[in-house]
């Protein structure tokens, strides 16, 4: 056997081997790009379900204070229970997302 079919012959192998690690490689960026496209739509979907907790708070406040001012309503103490409730987690909630804005800066 010749030096040439030597290098032939040991070029094959490493050639296929480095093959199969360029395609493993192809296939775990690939996944790792999806990961991070769920993870973006997660993130997302969080944001608009915070923003709808807050939003049907703010329209449970306002119903309840515009149905105070109706002179016959006869709201009872239940009403301003929930109404101060509400606020209660309204505040929490904004400084539970200030605590964590702040701890995601530093």
């Amino acid at each position: 056997m010749d030096l040439g079919m030597l290098v032939v012959a040991m070029g094959i192998p490493s050639a296929f081997t480095g093959f199969c690690f360029w395609m493993l490689e192809r296939k775990l960026d690939r996944r790792q790009k999806a990961e991070e496209g769920k993870d973006a739509a997660r993130r997302r979907n969080e944001v608009i379900v915070i923003e709808g907790v807050n939003a049907a708070i703010a329209l449970g406040e306002a119903t309840a204070r515009a149905v105070q001012r109706i002179p016959d309503a006869r709201c009872n103490g239940d009403m301003a229970a929930a109404l101060e409730y509400a606020s209660e987690v309204k505040h929490k909630h904004k400084d539970f997302m200030t605590e964590q804005g702040v701890d995601a800066l530093y």
